[in-house]
């Protein structure tokens, strides 16, 4: 008879499957990284100029508050003047004696009312006074027919113009206001000029590019001085040659204002500048505000890339703290799967190894029992020698095969039985020293180890849960105490530098218990880090008083102080003053305590440092 060899398991078929799998899954994992990152950014970044442009809004409308204010406040002073009677009477006979006592009133008006300049035109658009009088600028004896606020003022009775004084070369908004004498007739004018440079130091402040245009786009009020008359627009040839030759604004050029258009996000508008005047090249938020009650137009521009790039890494951070978990929890279900299928690939091929060793074997006494059988038609004689061969043949056969499967449970069974022996033998010189009590010392500790690490991994598996959580009823005990638990591990030998003294189990604040002891956490482990090292380190926990709708909570610590430079943006993104940190727990820490309507502040000098986070209070 022919024997036949049975083919080799696939075990090496199933391992080159298994990297397939595994690469496929790991081109995945970066596909789905990168999209998550991609699309979380690109989320951040809406978000951030969403609300960069919300909170540039909201500036903008101040400052044009403030615009209209200072506008406001002057434009009834040409009409008081224009019929008080000393004025009409100096323009209907200019003597010296009325000119001077016009003059000295205009001066006195001028510093109570905090104007630039106050003015009287007489009909041949000669200034007859002028609250300058005394300077050597003075607007005295100048001819103002060319101004249009001199023509529309006689002409319609009042008139506003911005422009670049011809004497003075410094720009203001003119108002005007026809006078008449006691019969009626049109006798000249009276001019206030206001000017703006305090509203531009102001607006300066605030590190936005702000500036008013006119009907034409030039820039007439600005926090930016080179950009003064300026345009937003380009101002057809014909148009510019006519407002240059009104010298409303002098010698200006009327260029364009080095500013394009860089793109428009969600309605939003993101301009940017050409190198070299005197702004980063970056993008800025662009709001546009009209001025009511005049032609005008305010512009603000605030810096967006810090901005947008903290919105952008918030909103990745905030993607890999979501999808790097799940795509571990998906490696360990791979991992788990790809094991068992290893497993049963094992077993597989232990059975056809088996079964090819019982065929083998069967081959084998197949061909000695026909040998036998042979034999035994040959030697009658030795049938029952080589019957008896036979079943010690078969006998040894059954042997080996027993002896392999023995050895094998054996091996299999080997250390579980140790184990269960000296567990056995523990348990039975206890018991024949009769030492039951430190056997229930050691359970109650096993016990409380293991109610201990279940405690712990609930706190883990919160404490890892991302996203916002609706406001709740907290203990504020319970807090602490589970924001210690979570520390206990890392400052072991430093916890008994920390002392928290009792706070009542019945306050409770309106917060997130899982969120509140990430605040607790984070200032704790600042607390800890500050007083390393030092022999005489303490940290004291402590009620704070607040108002009666509100709780409030001291950490305290006696270490170095946080330094000035720190301290002024404490509460900035990347700002910190350690090696390897990052800058960003204490600002998590304002947002998390901001959600739920409190606030946390600091002091700190030399001597310590002391965090207060004041929250809502829950009952009484």
């Amino acid at each position: 008879m022919t024997s036949t060899t049975p083919s080799s398991p696939d075990v090496p078929a199933a391992s080159v499957n298994s990297r397939a799998v595994w690469l496929a899954f790991l081109l995945l994992s970066l596909v789905a990284l990168a999209g998550s990152l991609f699309f979380a950014g690109d989320a951040g970044l809406r978000s951030a100029v969403a609300s960069l442009a919300e909170d540039v809004t909201d500036d903008a409308e101040l400052k044009r508050a403030l615009l209209q204010a200072t506008l406001e406040r002057p434009r009834a002073l040409p009409l008081v003047l224009a019929a008080d009677m000393q004025v009409s009477d100096a323009l209907a006979n200019p003597t010296a004696e009325a000119v001077a006592g016009l003059n000295r009133k205009l001066e006195a008006l001028v510093l109570g009312t905090k104007t630039a300049v106050i003015y009287v035109v007489g009909r041949d658009g000669i200034a007859i006074a002028a609250s300058n009088w005394q300077e050597p600028d003075s607007f005295v004896g100048n001819d103002y027919n060319f101004r249009e606020y001199f023509t529309r003022g006689m002409a319609l009775g009042r008139a506003e113009q911005y422009a670049l004084g011809n004497v003075s070369k410094r720009p203001g908004l003119y108002l005007s206001q026809r006078v008449g004498d006691e019969s009626g007739a049109t006798v000249g004018i009276v001019v206030v000029k206001v000017e703006f440079d305090v509203l531009e130091r102001d607006w300066g402040k605030t590190g936005r590019s702000t500036f008013v245009t006119d009907n034409h786009g030039i820039v007439l009020i600005t926090s930016r001085p080179e950009w003064r008359f300026l345009s937003t627009d380009d101002i057809p040839p014909q148009e510019r040659i006519a407002v240059r030759a009104s010298l409303q604004f002098g010698e200006a050029s009327l260029e364009a204002l080095p500013v394009w258009q860089l793109l428009d996000l969600d309605g939003h508008h993101m301009v940017s500048t050409e190198p070299g005047d005197g702004m980063p090249q970056q993008p800025h938020m662009s709001v546009t505000l009209d001025v009511p009650g005049t032609p005008w137009k305010m512009h603000v521009f605030a810096p967006a890339a810090d901005v947008m790039t903290a919105g952008i890494w918030q909103a990745r951070l905030a993607a890999l703290v979501v999808v790097l978990p799940l795509i571990a929890l998906a490696a360990i279900l791979l991992y788990r799967r790809d094991r068992a299928m290893r497993r049963q690939e094992a077993e597989r091929a232990a059975r056809n190894d088996l079964e090819r060793k019982v065929a083998a074997r069967t081959s084998e006494l197949t061909i000695a029992r026909d040998h036998l059988q042979t034999e035994i038609g040959e030697h009658r004689s030795t049938e029952t020698r080589l019957q008896t061969v036979q079943h010690e043949l078969v006998q040894a056969n059954r042997l080996a095969i027993l002896g392999q499967v023995a050895a094998g449970v054996a091996h299999e069974i080997n250390q579980p039985v140790a184990t269960i022996r000296a567990y056995a033998d523990n348990a039975n010189t206890y018991l024949s020293r009769g030492e039951t009590a430190p056997a229930s010392e050691n359970l109650n500790s096993i016990s409380a180890l293991t109610d201990r690490i279940g405690a712990i991994t609930n706190e883990l598996r919160g404490f890892a849960r991302k996203g916002r959580a609706a406001a709740e009823p907290v203990a504020l005990k319970t807090a602490v105490d589970g924001a210690l638990l979570l520390l206990r591990s890392r400052f072991a030998g430093s916890l008994d530098m920390l002392k928290v003294q009792m706070i009542p189990e019945g306050v409770t604040v309106s917060a997130n218990r899982i969120r509140l002891e990430q605040v607790l956490i984070n200032l704790l482990q600042n607390a800890l880090e500050a007083v390393d090292g030092r022999a005489d380190g303490r940290i004291v926990v402590s009620l704070a008083p607040a108002g009666t709708d509100e709780v409030a909570i001291d950490i305290a610590d006696n270490g170095p102080g946080i330094p000035p430079a720190v301290l002024e943006n404490l509460f900035t993104p990347f700002n910190t003053s350690k090696d390897s940190g990052l800058g960003l727990g204490l600002v998590i820490c304002k947002d998390i305590v901001s959600d739920y309507a409190g606030r946390i502040g600091v002091d700190s000098t030399p001597a310590g440092t002391t965090f207060t986070v004041t929250l809502k209070r829950v009952g009484r």
